[in-house]
């Protein structure tokens, strides 16, 4: 392929520049601040040096592996003083390698993805998206699998066998099992559940993630001599302090945020009114779930987008989601969004809901409220303020509230603060709790985040565990045991 057919158009660059504000970056490096990715392979992907490149050496853009490391958290667009969208600058280019045949960046990325990323194959289905560059997601499987069979598993444990415990099988969770178990460790993970793998086995739906997929990486992890007890939850059959008192000498903490928010509003306990991650895990536990011919999702995150695309697959005739703010505030992924509304759903914005309004005790209808932008709050979004006289009805068979979530706390000892937003405080260097050997990372942390967040904060505080028993526990073992020798 002769060099110049790989040089990525100059009409496309200039619509990069003029559509995505480019040339208004401010090349303050956040981007790559706020990315996990650059946190899990930092040697492999820098989202600035991958966009400089693209400008600078387009056609070595094309070949780079880097252009496949984007896991399409939209960090870097939320951070980002001027909004910049790179997953959709990066998909642009990719698709031009995919169309001309550049694939050598593509394999080379997932040789990294199998090698250095957790949970491997869930992350491509939910983070890494390559159908979205016309690219058969079978030949990604593929790569994993063929990465797989050429890494050695290491069953070997270190003599002392140090016990670390891991409360919750979510992404966060399985990832220190996995990084503590290759460092030598012996960990068991403690879930709740009956079911191993927390909001994505729970929560997501079956066409974004088949259930086959997660099994695939569980099974990774349970082969590296990780022991998974299912149905046994912290603060009703163990607590914490019972974990240390059984020989535990670290604790990671990884309970999610699976508390779903009240809205608030009258009717809100009428049938017909669920909350959205009591409706995915339903669907996803194979219950019959009756939603009608008429639905309506009250949120703008992807909870409530998945609640809304979930209800169109159950033969709901319209789905509508009410959001109160604008689509630029919206906290979904704007991918999602935009693979919402292709399959139908219609997304109201600037509406609230005033009240729920039922006949016989079920829900019939939603009386909303139009909304103006006010000044900006605490989260730096403009605050949704009602115009009066602006209301109006919308008839309905079901609502599903998704307006967020948080953790459940309660279940964790008086010793372990929490901070003002309802989240276990941690020291963020070492994700150590308030309680010495206790850690905690993902979403009981951040609040609610993206299956690639929540892996890089259980592999940052696998780290930090690691260094905290050498440090302390096995130094001190291992200092024990010699003496013995000695005497």
């Amino acid at each position: 392929m002769e060099g110049s057919k790989a040089i990525i158009p100059k009409e496309l660059l200039q619509q990069l520049l003029d559509e995505e504000k480019l040339k208004y970056c401010f090349e303050c490096g956040i981007c790559t601040a706020s990315c996990p990715m650059a946190e899990l392979v930092p040697s492999r992907y820098n989202p600035r040096t991958l966009l400089q490149k693209v400008f600078l050496d387009s056609e070595g853009a094309l070949k780079d592996e880097a252009l496949w490391l984007c896991a399409w958290c939209y960090r870097c667009h939320k951070k980002c003083p001027q909004r910049l969208k790179l997953p959709e600058i990066f998909l642009s280019i990719r698709k031009i390698a995919a169309e001309r045949g550049y694939l050598e960046g593509f394999k080379s990325a997932y040789e990294v993805i199998g090698g250095e990323v957790p949970l491997p194959t869930l992350c491509t289905w939910v983070c890494f998206h390559p159908e979205r560059a016309e690219i058969d997601r079978r030949l990604a499987e593929d790569l994993l699998r063929a990465k797989a069979k050429k890494t050695k598993t290491p069953l070997k444990r270190k003599e002392y066998k140090v016990k670390v415990a891991v409360v919750g099988s979510g992404p966060a969770g399985l990832t220190a099992a996995q990084e503590l178990a290759e460092k030598g460790y012996a960990v068991t993970v403690f879930e709740s559940s009956a079911r191993i793998g927390g909001m994505p086995r729970e929560c997501i739906p079956e066409h974004r993630l088949p259930r086959k997929v997660l099994d695939s990486d569980i099974k990774r992890i349970k082969d590296l001599g990780v022991e998974i007890r299912t149905a046994t939850a912290i603060g009703r059959d163990l607590a914490i302090e019972d974990l240390l008192k059984q020989g535990y000498k670290a604790v990671f903490i990884s309970v999610g945020a699976h508390r779903s928010r009240r809205l608030g509003v009258e009717g809100e306990d009428l049938e017909g009114v669920m909350h959205a991650l009591e409706f995915l895990r339903k669907v996803n536990a194979g219950e019959k779930v009756s939603v009608g011919n008429r639905v309506v999702v009250i949120g703008g995150g992807n909870i409530a987008m998945d609640a809304a695309r979930t209800a169109l697959r159950l033969g709901a005739h319209e789905v509508h989601v009410l959001y109160r703010r604008s689509r630029d505030e919206m906290p979904a992924n704007p991918w999602e969004v935009r693979e919402t509304e292709s399959e139908g759903v219609k997304i109201q914005f600037l509406v609230a809901p005033k009240r729920i309004l039922g006949k016989d005790e079920r829900a019939t209808a939603l009386e909303c409220v139009k909304m103006s932008l006010g000044e900006p709050d605490e989260t730096g979004r403009r605050s949704p303020l009602p115009i009066e006289g602006s209301e109006f009805k919308i008839e309905v068979d079901t609502v599903i509230l998704a307006v967020g979530e948080s953790p459940e706390l309660s279940v964790l000892p008086k010793e372990i603060e929490a901070n003002a937003a309802n989240t276990v405080a941690v020291n963020p260097i070492t994700m150590e709790t308030s309680l010495p050997g206790v850690f905690a990372g993902g979403d009981c942390v951040s609040g609610p985040a993206t299956v690639i967040e929540a892996i890089a904060a259980g592999k940052r505080a696998a780290a930090h565990i690691d260094e905290y028993l050498k440090s302390r526990v096995v130094k001190a073992e291992n200092v024990a045991v010699h003496g013995r020798k000695q005497g």
